[in-house]
């Protein structure tokens, strides 16, 4: 049976209701500062949905639903991962800039490996969102963790037929092991990434269907949860989902506003417990699971708030017109 630990676990539904009162206040075009909570107001969090974080909304607009209609579903794969790799909207509009547009068939490694070389020497090439590994005996015979990571696309992605797989996939989980399947994507990324193809229009699988805790929601599950015993982290975030309006009323949050009618899904839960996770240690900085410190602060600079969805989710008529909001240009996702 899970057990809850009440003290820390109310701040998970506080964190949701909070933080996602802070995306609707600058959607409605308020002035800062959106909360009156000072540990929101100081360090950096994600937002509540995924998908509506900064860097998401660009690899869903830019890389995924441009434009240009004349993308092969292998294309799109292509371009999903290739700018996941290095997660940084800068590094993508240079290499495209550069480059031209990444497909199979242009995918030019030597050229886009000399791109990324010269950028590198004078601008960072990768979020620090995620600690992408740079190890593999099979890659490293090459010097820098973007030439390995791109011949790992190469060979295992292309060449290998993962993508053709990934499209004949049925099932999110499937997805997520033919990615866990190639060198340097651990649990984590494979999750991550499974859950970027689908946003695509190639696959489309439920968000409810599987879920992978990743470090940071681990740490967030052992603070708010007894231990588990047989159950496994993900069994805590199912669980959470389930009883999510029964913890809501029990700790007094109801004032939580969806996504334009789009409740949180398995990987939007997921990500909570880790933003929890940083919440709780500042607000309770005696509960010390691994990480002690919140590395990043809230920056405010002004950028225009333009919202758009996958639209297979059925939400962009919703959406108003942007006005130009005070955020940041990339969150951390961990």
């Amino acid at each position: 049976m899970i057990k809850i630990k009440e003290e820390t676990f109310q701040y998970y539904f506080y964190f949701v209701q909070e933080r996602m009162n802070m995306f609707w206040n600058k959607y409605n075009c308020q002035n800062p500062p959106w909360t009156n909570d000072e540990i929101l107001r100081v360090h950096k969090f994600t937002n509540v949905y995924r998908a509506s974080d900064r860097v998401s909304q660009y690899l869903i607009r830019n890389v995924i639903y441009n434009d240009n209609n004349s993308y092969l579903e292998e294309d799109i794969l292509l371009r999903i991962l290739v700018f996941k790799i290095f997660n940084k909207i800068e590094t993508w509009e240079h290499l495209e800039k550069r480059h031209g547009s990444i497909r199979v068939n242009t995918f030019d490694l030597a050229q886009i490996n000399q791109i990324l070389l010269e950028r590198k020497n004078h601008y960072p090439i990768f979020n620090n969102a995620y600690m992408m590994t740079g190890t593999h005996s099979l890659y490293n015979h090459l010097n820098f963790k973007h030439e390995k990571w791109l011949e790992m696309v190469s060979n295992e992605m292309i060449k290998g037929s993962v993508f053709q797989k990934i499209l004949k996939a049925k099932s999110l989980e499937n997805v997520y092991t033919l990615l866990r399947s190639c060198s340097f994507i651990g649990d984590f990324l494979a999750y991550q990434y499974a859950i970027d193809f689908n946003y695509s229009p190639v696959i489309n699988f439920s968000e409810d269907s599987f879920v992978k805790a990743g470090i940071g929601a681990v740490r967030g599950i052992k603070k708010c949860f007894e231990p588990l015993g047989k159950n496994s982290f993900e069994d805590a975030i199912r669980y959470t989902q389930e009883h999510f309006e029964d913890y809501q009323n029990k700790f007094g949050h109801t004032g939580f506003k969806n996504l334009f009618g789009r409740v949180p899904t398995l990987i939007d839960l997921q990500n909570c417990f880790c933003e929890t996770d940083k919440y709780l240690r500042v607000k309770m900085p005696e509960l010390q699971i691994d990480n002690k410190r919140i590395k990043q602060k809230y920056n405010e600079t002004p950028l225009v708030l333009n919202l758009f969805f996958p639209p297979k989710w059925g939400i962009n008529s919703k959406i108003n017109e942007p006005c130009l909001q005070q955020n940041t240009r990339e969150l951390t996702l961990f």
